[in-house]
């Protein structure tokens, strides 16, 4: 496919508020910038991709084989020209322009807009708005979200005609696909993808940013001990060894939670060598934890449990658990999974000398 792929990553971003600019800062585990070229490079539709920075900006760039790199201008509209100007030489059909700061966008849609360029010379993806819009100017004029579309990129063009529009185009514009509706040609919009939003604020990046957390504990059993699980006292001849109460499940919880917040574990927050933890209820930390990540903004999403034991058995008091962590996590109890596992009467869990827990915790950070 002669198509190339052009990345606009030359913007200060200042409303971002960032030393760095928000397109090398890391999203998602590399590079913001990274992912859209990435994608283009997964998808096989490209024989040119194209990376359109500043000059201040190489000592973030990472140098890449199949990526060519253009110098952009002081507004959009400069940096798309010269990039536009530059690949003009290998006399690609269809170029497909796209923000960096969009790096949500799928390869099914690069594919979508792609199958529909064989009918258009301008394709771009839409959503609709979810909000009542407004048109004020002597009056108010209400506007029907039917009638409106927000655009998306990437925007898709032939080559020649986006070409032509550029290099005569002397103004500040939004997207390209603002030159095609000022020039009355056929736009074919397409749905759009919900997710594929642009990250203008910090806020925005922070919302689409889901941390993981793994936790895992296991008790000794004894008999005649009290043993709790989640928060909940459960009848059982054997009960937990431990320098608290010995919960197994919120103490999993815990350093999952912990790990995903980058807050080390229960161990150094909880040292069994503090005596003002002995026997202290597992609930108390539980929400002191809850408590610390709320003030740094950290919100659970969910959390997935796998309870390991021979007893007691776990489906009839499962309902009761989710209970208690739902209120102790501040989290909706749908968003609370619990699985009952045995090891088939194997080790010593098998053997009834011991219960464990694993967890997966994921959370949000808002800013």
């Amino acid at each position: 496919m002669n198509n190339c792929f052009i990345l606009l990553a030359a913007g200060s971003g200042d409303r971002f508020k960032s030393k760095i600019p928000k397109q090398f800062t890391f999203y998602k585990g590399k590079m913001m910038y990274e992912h859209s070229i990435d994608k283009a490079i997964k998808s096989k539709m490209f024989k040119n991709i194209v990376l359109v920075i500043q000059k201040s900006h190489f000592k973030f760039v990472k140098k890449h084989k199949k990526v060519k790199i253009v110098i952009g201008g002081s507004h959009r509209h400069v940096s798309s020209k010269n990039a536009l100007n530059f690949v003009k030489k290998f006399n690609p059909r269809n170029v497909f322009i796209h923000d960096a700061a969009r790096p949500n966008f799928t390869i099914k849609l690069l594919k979508n807009l792609n199958r529909n360029l064989k009918k258009f010379s301008t394709v771009v993806p839409y959503i609709l708005p979810n909000d009542s819009i407004k048109y004020k100017t002597n009056k108010i004029y209400n506007l029907e979200k039917k009638n409106l579309k927000l655009m998306q990129t990437p925007q898709c063009f032939n080559f020649k005609y986006i070409h032509k529009l550029s290099n005569n185009n002397k103004r500040k514009i939004e997207d390209e696909c603002t030159l095609s509706i000022e020039n009355n040609n056929e736009i074919k919009f397409i749905k759009g993808e919900e997710n594929n939003i642009k990250i203008t604020y910090l806020k925005d990046k922070k919302l689409n940013e889901i941390n993981y957390g793994l936790g895992f504990d296991v008790h000794r059993l004894k008999k005649g001990n009290k043993l709790f699980l989640g928060g909940l006292m459960v009848k059982s001849k054997y009960g937990t060894l431990g320098h608290s109460d010995g919960d197994p499940v919120l103490h999993s919880i815990t350093d999952a939670i912990l790990g995903a917040c980058g807050l080390n574990d229960i161990g150094q927050k909880f040292s069994n060598k503090n005596k003002k933890f002995k026997n202290i209820r597992s609930t108390i930390l539980l929400k002191e934890v809850i408590n610390e990540i709320n003030s740094k903004n950290f919100f659970i999403n969910n959390i997935d449990l796998n309870i390991i034991c021979e007893t007691p058995k776990i489906a009839p008091i499962k309902r009761k658990i989710i209970k208690i962590i739902s209120k102790l996590c501040n989290i909706s109890e749908e968003k609370i999974n619990i699985k009952g596992k045995t090891t088939e009467k194997l080790g010593i869990i098998g053997k009834e000398k011991a219960i464990a827990c694993e967890s997966i915790v994921s959370v949000t950070k808002y800013v």
